[in-house]
This record gives C-alpha cells, sequence and structure tokens, in this order.
C-alpha cells in the first residue's frame, strides 16, 4: 500500500497560499484518480487504486505544524505505518516551479516534515514543490501564508501537475527511476525564484 499525503492548512482562508501546495497536488491526484475524499475528524482521506497498487491520499486537517499527529491517529484505523510513504510539501529552497523527489533525510526546517519525521522517523519519500524565497527583508512565514498572485500561478499550476506525475512515477516505476526522471529533466520555473541555498 502507499500512502500519499498532501500537506497544507485547512480552511478557506489557508486554500490558495503557497504552503499549501502539498493540499493542491492531492487534489489533482484526487481528480485523476476519481477519488472522493471523506472526512474523519483529523483529515480528508481517499482510498483507491493506481496500477493494481493500493493508495491512500490523504490531506492533515490539523494544520500544518501538526501533520505527524494526524497519521498518528489514523494509523491504527488505515495501518498506515505498514504502508510506503510519499509526503507532497512546499520548498523554499527550490526555485520557484521545480518540482523535485527526495528519498529520506532532514526536515529543511519545514514544520510539517519535522512532524512527520518525529512520529515515523525519516525514512519516507518527499516530493517537493518550489515555491521560491521571498524578497531580502519579507519575513518568509507570512510570505508562505499569502497566496500566489497571478504571474506565479502561470508556473506553479504546471508545477501541480508535474508534482503529481512525480507521484505516480514513484508508485509505477520505483524510486530511483523517478527521481532520475524529475531531478534530472530541465523544468519550467521562474527565473526570479532563486533559492538562496543549494538543493
Amino acid at each position: 500500500m502507499w500512502v500519499v499525503v498532501g500537506l497544507g492548512n485547512p480552511g478557506a482562508r489557508y486554500a490558495a497560499t503557497r504552503h499549501n501546495v502539498g493540499f493542491m497536488v492531492a487534489d489533482c491526484l484526487a481528480r485523476r484518480w476519481r477519488l472522493r475524499f471523506s472526512r474523519l475528524p483529523v483529515a480528508v482521506v481517499a482510498r483507491g487504486r493506481l496500477r493494481d497498487q493500493a493508495v491512500v491520499l490523504i490531506e492533515p486537517l490539523t494544520f500544518m505544524n501538526c501533520s505527524g499527529e494526524a497519521l498518528a491517529e489514523l494509523d491504527p484505523e488505515l495501518q498506515l505505518a505498514s504502508g510506503d510513504l510519499i509526503v507532497v510539501h512546499d520548498d523554499l529552497d527550490l526555485a520557484r516551479g521545480r518540482v523535485a523527489i527526495k528519498a529520506g533525510g532532514g526536515t529543511g526546517g519545514h514544520r510539517g516534515i519535522a512532524s512527520i519525521t518525529e512520529r515515523r522517523g525519516p525514512d519516507f519519500v518527499r516530493v517537493r514543490v518550489g515555491i521560491g524565497r521571498p524578497d531580502e527583508g519579507r519575513d518568509p512565514v507570512t510570505y508562505v501564508l499569502e497566496p500566489f498572485d497571478t504571474s506565479e500561478r502561470e508556473v506553479i499550476d504546471p508545477a501541480i501537475e508535474r508534482a503529481a506525475d512525480a507521484v505516480e512515477a514513484i508508485i509505477a516505476d520505483g524510486v530511483v527511476r523517478a527521481m532520475n526522471r524529475f531531478n534530472t529533466r530541465s523544468a519550467a520555473v521562474d527565473p526570479s525564484s532563486t533559492p538562496q541555498r543549494r538543493e
């Protein structure tokens, strides 16, 4: 079984914000796979199959910083710990519109990833969607909780589709082959969005 978790914050206030890219990718996958989410106390969940693989699609409703708590509460019923985990999230340190796959490793300062790592350890796959860093002097916390502007959406909307492609590639072909495809290929990114540290 594959467990695919899109990270974000619940509610209309946050729906279009940069921090909710993970939810946007999960919504995209649900549309592609023709799945309907069911609302549980700590998450919305959809179950289905992709190429004969069982898949559980999750959007935690515990807010970003407590994403791991939602998975822990769902585990007894859904047996998530027995599945392979893919987490889709925004990344300040990737150029806007870039999609990259990472297997294990640190949290990169992302509190949603930190929360999941606390509960499950670091050995899960991350699909990172670059949102770029804010201009100098602008608070990153405020930046991630603001909506994408129109020019950003021109880059982010295709990136959401590519991130959904990346999830499907991981499930169909394995992590290594998916990394070789998505981490090395040329991707359309916003040239004005330059990460301040190396990937």
